[in-house]
């Protein structure tokens, strides 16, 4: 495609004349040819329309992937131009000297996102030999792969992510296991190789995989005590009380999230002291005790508002001020206390502007939510939010999202006779190909 208005006439004719499908069909089949390839996408007919008509210039790199397999064609065969070659990330040229280069995973660069960022961690998992001595660089090569990960999460959501992420961090334990490296920097690698094992974990919780999250948060909780770094034992033990509250374990969580508090309380993080008395506001809602709620929240606020400090890590990043409201939010959901839950996620869609996708995704729905099930319901407003939560799609790819998606269409199913309702209804399974 020339230009963004030109219409793609060479996958409309590959659709049409060689596969003889409807967009909708297509749409299907990709995701199914995404299946065997063990990528996870939610392509939709209104998608491929935004191919054929111009308004996407490129499909993202696991559609050209998928693309190419399903037609056995190039991109450029199928109308699509790439102007350059892709470069997620600017410092992926420069990060590494060329005597370094030969190592690192190519396969990555024509992987999706965080996925051409783990490609600077120059040992991959295909069973290459040990990298020898591991020195500072390597470790910085690691913590850069974790925020990339991050990076990556909070604008797309974790589906891309979660096999390039295992390959890392099956790297890290490789250097670990067979490099050679001083006391410190060993310490400083078990460290890092803890807070990927974490970010890893991350994406197998955002995508539905609870079983294999806990496992990873395990190994982060491991690697924190061996490497006698009590601010990663306190993000592990968070993630933990997270996935026990996600789970149906109040007590669980309320319990992991007192012993993180425990472990950094003199850390000198007042914010990683405030998500961890959050957190633990969260499993008292869900076990419903209003007071001890209210008192967990009326802490978090407190530390919270010390402000930052020196000590503050650097993933703690999404916990704003836009954060911290819509945490409060969810807690309010869970104690059924509706009207504050919704104006609370509100809040925290309107704070957190153009930045973490993934996560405004998750509390404007959690917003339609909030209105269709209040005392004195709002089903126009719902359906208004709910309508905001599809612009995220396909961009966003959240197994929560899509869960919450889900949420969204049962709370306002019992006003379908609703106008606003009904159109939403009607657009969520056009897109979402739910019958």
């Amino acid at each position: 495609m020339a230009d963004r208005k030109s219409p793609n006439a060479s996958l409309r004719a590959v659709r049409e004349t060689q596969l003889q499908m409807s967009r909708q069909e297509f749409a299907k089949l990709i995701v199914t040819t995404g299946e065997e390839m063990g990528e996870t996408v939610a392509c939709t007919a209104r998608l491929v329309a935004a191919w054929e008509d111009g308004d996407v210039r490129v499909p993202r790199a696991v559609y050209r992937r998928i693309l190419t397999r399903l037609t056995g064609r190039a991109m450029s065969e199928l109308g699509f131009r790439l102007s350059s070659p892709a470069r997620p990330f600017a410092s992926a040229s420069s990060a590494y000297r060329p005597e370094q280069e030969h190592g690192v995973d190519r396969r990555a660069f024509v992987m999706d996102g965080a996925g051409a960022a783990l490609s600077l961690i120059p040992l991959g998992a295909g069973g290459e030999s040990p990298p020898g001595r591991i020195g500072v660089g390597d470790v910085r090569a690691v913590d850069r792969a974790v925020s990339r990960i991050y990076a990556h999460d909070h604008d797309h959501g974790s589906a891309a992510l979660r096999r390039d992420a295992s390959d890392a961090l099956h790297t890290a334990y490789q250097w670990l296991q067979d490099g050679s490296y001083a006391e410190r920097t060993g310490k400083r690698l078990r460290s890092a190789t803890g807070h990927l094992s974490i970010a890893a974990g991350w994406l197998s919780y955002d995508s539905g995989r609870p079983a294999d999250a806990r496992s990873l948060y395990g190994e982060a909780l491991a690697a924190a005590r061996i490497a006698d770094d009590p601010a990663l034992e306190g993000h592990a033990f968070g993630c933990l009380s997270l996935l026990a509250k996600a789970s149906g374990r109040p007590r669980e969580a309320i319990s992991a999230a007192q012993g993180a508090q425990t472990v950094v309380k003199s850390y000198g993080s007042a914010r990683m002291l405030s998500l961890m008395a959050m957190r633990e506001a969260g499993g008292w809602a869900l076990l419903g005790d209003a007071g001890a709620t209210d008192q967990a929240i009326v802490r978090a606020h407190r530390l919270y508002a010390k402000g930052p400090t020196d000590a503050d890590p650097d993933w703690l990043e999404f916990y704003t001020p836009a954060e911290l409201a819509g945490l409060e939010a969810l807690a309010r959901a869970d104690l059924d206390q509706h009207e504050r839950a919704a104006a609370g996620a509100e809040q925290a869609v309107l704070l957190h502007g153009d930045a973490f996708a993934r996560n405004r995704a998750l509390y404007t729905a959690d917003v339609a939510v909030q209105h269709a099930v209040r005392e004195r319901p709002d089903p126009e407003a719902a359906a208004e939010a709910a309508g905001r939560v599809l612009h995220h799609l396909p961009e966003v790819r959240s197994d929560r999202l899509l869960k919450q998606l889900h949420n969204v269409e049962s709370a306002l199913q019992r006003h379908a006779a609703v106008p606003a309702v009904a159109d939403w209804l009607e657009e969520y399974r056009t897109i979402t190909g739910v019958r």
